[in-house]
Order: structure tokens, then C-alpha cells, then sequence
């Protein structure tokens, strides 16, 4: 049966993603976000609701007539301005603010939302001690659950290292990878020690709908797919190009990969496989990283030649 969907976050990657895949299964979706959905993609011909959750725009009378609820949206270390105090904001956007949104969604007859967010705190919880960030997010995580109640579920689904594509939409991320396997940017070819898991945005999506359908009220479904080491990774975007390189293993930091981003800390592991009855459950693809990646290069080698 179609739904009214909301999809905060809506304009980015994984929001934009689950959108389109959302509305591809027939249900009624909306956007949201504080800026409207890029020109080209297939965000730009939903109804758009502007808005920053963080600001606490999303009342519960805004909220009200839609029946689900997906959000994809939240603060990482690319969000905090410039002189704040890093552990205030997080807490603030992350661990205040967004279980503000859910109670505000409960208030609005919403029945059914998602919380996105990190596998951190549940793939690897000795991380979560030192990192105010990691801590922000399961204090996300759990706060949102824990607005849920008979009438309105709450589902958490906590996603890895995130690979994909979205028509249109530009990417500070991926662009820059396929550059890179081109030979339009003078770095040496290697990646640091270490890895993780990795999910395509179109697994993610169907993990999204699944929750939605089916995911059980009040959980927490740590999702994911392959687990690769990053030279592994990298590997994929030149033989993707035709590339001949063979990347090579190299204790350095990466800066198309800064250490920053590496929150397990360079040359560890974060490797997991998630529940095979939750994998059946939400229906979504494993094994989709070189497809994903291939999907990328199909997409910024054309605007990078």
C-alpha cells in the first residue's frame, strides 16, 4: 500500500538514494532539508520541504499527514563551524536534536520512522569511550528508539563505510577517487594499512524499505556487506578505469582518505557480517561493491575527462 513518505536528508547521498528508491516502490515521497534538491536530479521533481532539524524547523504540525518517516540526516566532523566547541556541537545536533525530531514525529501521528546512523557503537563499541563523535551517534541512535511507543516504531538502521551513486548529484567523495584512477591527480598510488566493511547505496536503500515493511519496533539492525581492506577498495576504482595500476599497502596517510576519517585509527580493522536472518528480513543485496563502484566511474569519468 502506498505511504506518504518524508525523507529528512533528502537532498544528500543516502537520503536522495532512499528517496528515489522509496518512490520507485510507489509510495508518495517527499525531501526535506535546509537546501533545496540539486537541478538534475530526481530529488528536484519531489515536493520539497525545507527545513534544518537541528534548528528544530520540523514542528510536529509540519511533520503531520505523512505516514512514514526516513532520517537520513545528521552531523559529522564536516558540519562543525569554524571556532565551535566540537563535543557541544555534536551533542547538541546529534544526541539532543534528533530525538527532538522523533518525538516531534510521534506528536505529528507519524507511524513508522528510521533513524539512520553509524555501525560504530554497535561494530565496533570500544571505540565509542574515546570518540565524542561515535558517542553523539549512539546517543542518536538510542534516543530516537526511545521515542517510540504503541502506534509509532522506531527503527534504527546503522550502516558502514557507504559506496554509491546518485544521478546527478555531485560527489566530494568519489569524484576525486575516479580522478584519481584516471591519472588526473598527481598522488601516489597506495592506501593505508587497515579496512573495513562497505555497503552500496543501493543495498542501503533496500535495507531502508525493509525496515519500513517489515523491521521490528525498537530495533537496532546493524547492516552491511563486504569486507574489504582499503587497498582492496581502491583497487576497485582503477580496474573500474581499465587502469593497470596495482595499488600497494603503505603505513602513510591517504589524503583523498585523511586519518580523520578513519575513526578505528590507521592500520586497524573494522570487519563484521551481519545477522543473516536481519539480511533476509530487510531484503537487500550483498556482494554490490564493484558494481557500486563501477556505477560511480559510469558517472564522474564522463565529467572528469
Amino acid at each position: 500500500m502506498s505511504k506518504k513518505v518524508l525523507v529528512v536528508g533528502g537532498t544528500g547521498a543516502l537520503g536522495g538514494h532512499a528517496a528515489i528508491h522509496l518512490a520507485g516502490l510507489g509510495h508518495q515521497v517527499t525531501v526535506a532539508g535546509r537546501n533545496t534538491p540539486s537541478i538534475g536530479t530526481p530529488m528536484a521533481d519531489m515536493p520539497f520541504l525545507k527545513g534544518d532539524y537541528v534548528a528544530g524547523d520540523f514542528t510536529p504540525e509540519r511533520l503531520r499527514g505523512f505516514d512514514w518517516v526516513v532520517f537520513a540526516a545528521g552531523n559529522d566532523p564536516r558540519h562543525i563551524p569554524q571556532g565551535s566547541d566540537i563535543a557541544a556541537h555534536f551533542m547538541h545536533a546529534n544526541a539532543e536534536s534528533i530525538p527532538a525530531f522523533f518525538a516531534a514525529a510521534r506528536e505529528a501521528g507519524v507511524t513508522r520512522a528510521i533513524q539512520l546512523g553509524s555501525f560504530y557503537p554497535q561494530a565496533s563499541p570500544e571505540l565509542v569511550a574515546g570518540n565524542v563523535y561515535i558517542q553523539s551517534r549512539k546517543a542518536a541512535c538510542e534516543g530516537a528508539r526511545a521515542q517510540g511507543c504503541a502506534g509509532f516504531d522506531v527503527i534504527s538502521v546503522n550502516a558502514p563505510f557507504m559506496v554509491g551513486t546518485v544521478p546527478g548529484l555531485p560527489s566530494a567523495i568519489f569524484e576525486p577517487y575516479v580522478q584519481w584512477a584516471l591519472g588526473q591527480i598527481p598522488i601516489e598510488h597506495f592506501a593505508p594499512p587497515g579496512g573495513t566493511n562497505f555497503m552500496s547505496f543501493r543495498s542501503l536503500s533496500e535495507a531502508i524499505a525493509g525496515a519500513l515493511e517489515r523491521g521490528e519496533p525498537g530495533k537496532a539492525y546493524l547492516v552491511g556487506d563486504e569486507n574489504l581492506t582499503f587497498r582492496e577498495y581502491f583497487q576497485l576504482f582503477f580496474d573500474a578505469v581499465g587502469s593497470t595500476v596495482v595499488m600497494e599497502e603503505r603505513d602513510a596517510e591517504l589524503p583523498l582518505l585523511p586519518d580523520v576519517a578513519i575513526p578505528q585509527g590507521r592500520g586497524n580493522t573494522i570487519a563484521y557480517e551481519p545477522d543473516a536472518d536481519e539480511v533476509a528480513l530487510l531484503g537487500y543485496t550483498r556482494n554490490d561493491i564493484a558494481a557500486a563502484v563501477r556505477d560511480i566511474v559510469a558517472q564522474f569519468a564522463v565529467q572528469s575527462a
